[in-house]
């Protein structure tokens, strides 16, 4: 069933006193609007093609409540659906709102592995009005989508990975209407190439850049429209981020195959869920992770960082492509090697036992993974598998995100498809469906728009325990910092929370949203540095490097610490902070972590190397300089190979 015509443009009737009162001409052109109205959403209607399943004939979903009954969740958890076909279909991408309305990114242009221009992507928003479970409003918000694999709400309008394209749609009335066509920040995402590895996954990090997710498939040349080739990034299987302010792209981190789930955890930590070579990876600006297949673009890396968890879901006894079906010891150890939708939760309404906790699609599998987030003895963290969440029973399903909401409820969208990402097999088109899993002890129910709320009513939410209104609020308040709207008082507020709060996650927050507002410069940054909280400390750096131009004063800061703090875990961020440096400031801050004593061995040292290595290149000697004195063998060697290789050409 095709909803574009009724769906383009809803009626609400009017006040009965003003249908009472109009004059004859008023009813006439109220009468000519309607027409005209109505031509405009059959006119936009007609243009969205006829959806076609690729699927064999016969092969048919249960329905969608059938499948919604199939799902075993653990005790005292209810699964309800909230949306399916023909109400929704094809869920590649989601967002909440700040009304809590969900935003959905309908594909139909994929083909099973590749796109196809016979179709048109659309946009799509979803609201439950009573709270019951169920969504009883469906609005198609824009159908002219081609290649349409994410959208992310905020700063007036909504964001899209679309065509090759990260692109914006204003609406900054909020009537759910476009203001426009799309405009394009960026181009170059090679959607034809790349196939099922798309880049996909926009969302806001607590930092205010927006985030992003891209496969091993093929090569993207990433830059602003009419940028030349040579000034272009180049990117396949990575993170990377937008400033939408500065105009700034650039790739946080290289490697691992697709990645397909990305979240920040209480403390600001970024995990991300991947494919076939470990799914569960920490993301750490500046590393450079190993690669299903291909080389790096940088030659002289030398090692690469492993997946982050302890386990596979999968026998890897056999090779990847012979684990797709989750029987005997792949069925065991979690389903299959294909994974989608991380999510860490923090919301309020399941038990506390799963706060901060990783959960993923694992696709062939058709269940949920669990991992817990633990830390080592060096500081850094490792995956430690839990007990699998919840298990689909059917087929058909497909999970490909997971999300929570307002009142601490999750909502999984389900593909609804046989075969997997590559589904050789014909796309069934016409089928989608989202569930919510909600805990049943009592829903806490607010519906209010956040964007009604004053400025410190938003400051005051950043200490609810739901980080939903932690990220709508923070991002509220960046979206009218950047409007020019005082944020005097909101700083004050802040800065008071953050002196008497001894909550580390709490402070945290009051960091992320003074940086976002523009209320934290550099001298009040430093000062953090000697907080007593290493995860403080941790987004003080990352913060005072995050325009990669940081003063001398920093960097001296950041020397001083490399000699001094004890955490593994600033440790870690401190030779991340290198990739961020002009290259004469690099020596310094390196040989300060390569001279102490009694530091453990851990990633730091590859994630030091990728950040000196440029420096290498550029100064021979005093990379000699440095090797001599180091105590750590592994970056010695480092050093040594790559002059040696250098004096080769």
């Amino acid at each position: 069933m095709n909803h574009a015509v009724t769906d383009c443009r809803r009626y609400t009737p009017a006040p009965q006193a003003t249908r009472c009162h109009r004059s004859a001409v008023e009813n006439r052109w109220f009468v000519h609007g309607c027409f005209l109205l109505l031509v405009f959403a059959a006119s936009v209607g007609a243009e969205f093609p006829k959806i076609v399943n690729s699927q064999k004939p016969g092969d048919t979903p249960p329905t969608p409540q059938e499948a919604a009954a199939k799902i075993i969740a653990p005790d005292g958890f209810k699964v309800t659906l909230f949306a399916g076909e023909p109400d929704v279909q094809q869920p590649m991408g989601i967002d909440i709102d700040d009304r809590g309305r969900l935003w959905i990114a309908e594909n139909y242009t994929y083909t099973g592995r590749t796109y196809t221009n016979e179709f048109n992507d659309r946009i799509i928003i979803l609201e439950d009005k009573d709270n019951d479970g169920r969504h009883d409003s469906r609005t198609v918000f824009w159908d002219k989508g081609m290649h349409l694999s994410s959208v992310c709400v905020g700063f007036g309008g909504v964001w899209i990975i679309n065509d090759g394209k990260l692109q914006f749609i204003a609406d900054k009335d909020r009537n759910d209407v476009p203001d426009g066509e799309p405009v394009t920040l960026l181009d170059g995402f090679d959607h034809a190439k790349v196939q099922h590895n798309i880049a996909n996954g926009l969302m806001w990090g607590p930092d205010g850049w927006l985030y992003g997710r891209h496969g091993i498939q093929a090569d993207s040349n990433v830059g602003a429209p009419g940028t030349p080739v040579e000034k272009r990034t180049k990117l396949n299987c990575s993170i990377w981020r937008y400033h939408i302010t500065r105009k700034v792209f650039e790739v946080v981190v290289h490697g691992t195959t697709n990645p397909w789930g990305l979240d920040f955890d209480d403390y600001g930590q970024a995990f991300f869920t991947n494919n076939v070579n470990g799914h569960l990876w920490h993301m750490v600006p500046g590393a450079r992770y190993e690669r299903m297949k291909g080389r790096h673009f940088n030659p002289y890396l030398y090692e690469l960082i492993p997946h982050t968890a302890d386990h596979q879901h999968w026998d890897t006894g056999k090779k990847w492509h012979q684990a797709r079906e989750a029987k005997g010891k792949t069925a065991e150890l979690g389903g299959g090697h294909s994974h989608c939708g991380g999510m860490i939760y923090l919301g309020d309404n399941w038990p506390d036992k799963y706060r901060n906790k990783m959960f993923m699609f694992n696709t062939h599998g058709r269940r949920v993974n669990q991992n817990v987030l633990a830390r080592k003895e060096n500081g850094e963290y490792v995956g430690k598998r839990a007990p699998d969440l919840l298990f689909a029973n059917q087929q058909w399903f497909k999970g490909v995100e997971l999300k929570y909401g307002s009142d601490g409820g999750v909502y999984m969208t389900d593909w609804t498809d046989l075969g997997e990402c590559h589904d050789h097999d014909g796309v069934h088109r016409t089928s989608g469906r989202i569930y919510k899993v909600v805990c049943e002890r009592k829903l806490r129910h607010e519906k209010r728009d956040l964007q009604s709320l004053g400025d410190m009513e938003l400051a005051t939410l950043l200490g609810r325990r739901n980080d939903w209104y932690v990220r709508k609020a923070r991002r509220i308040l960046h979206e009218r910092a950047i409007a020019g709207t005082d944020m005097s008082k909101v700083h004050g507020l802040l800065k008071t929370s953050y002196r008497k709060n001894t909550a580390v996650t709490r402070r945290l927050r009051a960091i992320w949203a003074l940086y976002v507002t523009g209320g934290a410069d550099a001298p009040w940054l430093i000062e953090q540095t000697n907080d007593e909280s290493e995860h403080v400390r941790v987004w003080a750096i990352r913060l005072l490097v995050d325009d990669r131009s940081p003063d001398s004063k920093t960097v001296e800061r950041l020397v001083e610490m490399a000699k001094s703090d004890s955490s593994g875990l600033v440790r870690l961020y401190l030779a991340s902070a290198l990739h961020s440096l002009k290259i004469a400031d690099r020596w310094a801050l390196a040989q300060a972590l390569l001279m102490r004593d009694g530091q453990p061995d851990g990633n730091w040292q590859l994630v030091l190397w990728y950040g000196l290595e440029p420096a290498v290149a550029a100064d021979s000697k005093r990379a000699i300089q440095l090797a001599a004195v180091t105590k750590y063998p592994k970056v010695r060697q480092f050093i040594a190979r790559r002059v040696a290789e250098a004096a080769k050409k």
